[in-house]
């Protein structure tokens, strides 16, 4: 295979060559690294490179491979983390001045899995400023590009996470998820995107923006290799408070069962609300899993119309602001104009609303229960339109504009409910507008059934060939 194809191989095709000694981890390792010198200044998808300790981990990695311990699928892969996770050798910025030189001193459980199976660490990449937004429009370190279309936005918050992978410049990346922040970079970057249920992967080490909203995802080409990362990152972690103590099943063993007889709901009010070529593309894809032999049915959820956005929002920005008193208060000048506004916004909610937030976050809890009682899983899209311009600040979405950023902010609309619920919920590619921009759909399980996201997603994978595409970059 010629070197400058390397990149572009995903996870599972990677550690089968390296497996089968078709290619070295090092080899790897430089391919990505040569392409992020070519592509990198374009995208600007990492905010810190860790090139030399990249090589050294794939040599040594080598090394290992080469005297028979194998550690798994990871064993050699270059990947990147979003510039939240703790990394003992490499700064952690958050995407911020206040933090722009921070290099903690031990590394998050989520890093500590990932180099416990052999992978390597290309990088640590750009994301909105504390995760606090869906652009990654960042003030300090410059906004990422999409790779689709470089003057266009890759989603947020895990915006360079999203990019670096469509970009070639990662086999895959870990992101955080509060809002919608791995899910929308995917399907604006079509990439898979999966939040895993809620206390599933461990968020210790990983700098919080809403604690009871949080979710560690992973972010690739395919399914497939999301159950690779998920079956490296989940497990009970002692350090983490939220985290569920249950027994992890074999997540890539799962992909295999196919779509025939499940009961798919249809989230048709969020087609309703989506731009028409969003809607169009998404009615294609339940379609293929009609053909592939599940049974779709419409599904409304008026309570989470109802109360979902402003509970999240309170929720949400109350949590913040509580984790950046101090340094609002000491460096307001610090934080970028956007998310300053958003942390002092949440300042100013009160105690009581915080408590009405979470009895309405129940409310919308149960009302899901009783819908996933009849359904194995819930589809729509992901994000209410394609990726928008870098810059712009409010979209036009079915002839009227809606703003960008602020409690009644586009991209999360469908995204955020499912943080509420902690549901494991993925995005999947499902097609391009006419301006070659990605859609993707949204694929929702019930709680701690992974697998079955999963395995819907890579179902719908196999009889499409949208992940396949490459951007023009």
């Amino acid at each position: 295979m010629e070197r400058d194809q390397l990149p572009w191989l995903t996870v599972a095709e990677a550690a089968r060559l390296i497996e089968g000694k078709a290619i070295s981890p090092v080899e790897l390792t430089r391919a990505v690294l040569d392409r992020i010198e070519k592509a990198e200044s374009k995208v600007n998808a990492y905010i810190t490179v860790l090139r030399e300790r990249a090589l050294e981990e794939a040599a040594q990695a080598e090394r290992e491979l080469g005297r028979g311990a194998r550690r798994g699928p990871l064993h050699g892969i270059p990947l990147a983390v979003k510039d939240l996770f703790y990394t003992r050798d490499a700064r952690t910025t958050c995407g911020s001045k206040v933090l722009a030189d921070w290099t903690p001193d031990y590394d998050a459980t989520c890093v500590v899995k990932l180099r416990e199976a052999g992978a390597v660490l290309v990088g640590k990449t750009n994301l909105h400023e504390f995760a606090a937004g869906s652009t990654t429009n960042n003030p300090h370190f410059g906004p990422t590009h999409n790779p689709w279309d470089l003057e266009h936005i890759p989603g947020g918050s895990s915006g360079g996470s999203g990019a670096a992978v469509a970009a070639g410049l990662a086999l895959a990346a870990l992101g955080t998820d509060t809002g919608g922040s791995v899910r929308s970079p995917c399907s604006q970057c079509s990439l898979v995107g999966l939040k895993p249920t809620y206390g599933l992967v461990s968020r210790y080490g990983v700098f919080p923006l809403s604690w009871s909203l949080d979710h560690v995802g992973p972010m690739a080409r395919t399914a497939e290799d999301c159950a690779l990362l998920l079956q490296a990152l989940a497990g009970h972690d002692s350090q983490d408070s939220s985290s569920a103590d249950l027994t992890v099943p074999n997540y890539g063993a799962a992909l295999a069962g196919g779509v025939r007889g499940l009961r798919v709901g249809v989230l048709g009010e969020y087609l309703e609300q989506a731009d028409q070529e969003v809607a169009d593309l998404v009615t294609r894809a339940v379609g293929v899993l009609e053909e592939l032999g599940a049974h779709t049915e419409a599904v409304a959820l008026p309570q989470a119309r109802e109360y979902a956005a402003a509970a999240g929002n309170t929720i949400s920005w109350s949590e913040a602001a509580s984790i950046h008193e101090e340094w609002l208060r000491s460096r307001p000048q610090d934080y970028g104009e956007d998310v300053r506004a958003r942390f002092r916004l949440g300042a100013m909610l009160l105690a009581g609303h915080y408590h009405r937030a979470q009895r309405l976050r129940t409310l919308v809890q149960r009302e899901m229960s009783g819908v996933m009682q009849r359904f194995d899983v819930l589809v729509s899209p992901t994000n209410p339109i394609p990726s928008p311009r870098i810059g712009e600040q409010v979209v036009k979405l079915r002839g009227r504009e809606y703003p960008i950023f602020g409690p009644k902010a586009t991209m999360p609309r469908f995204t955020r409910l499912f943080n509420l619920t902690g549901q494991p919920t993925a995005s999947v590619p499902c097609g391009f507008t006419a301006d070659g921009l990605p859609v993707g759909m949204q694929v929702a399980g019930r709680l701690f059934e992974d697998a079955m996201v999963l395995r819907v997603a890579h179902a719908y994978q196999g009889a499409t060939s949208w992940h396949t595409r490459r951007p023009p970059i």
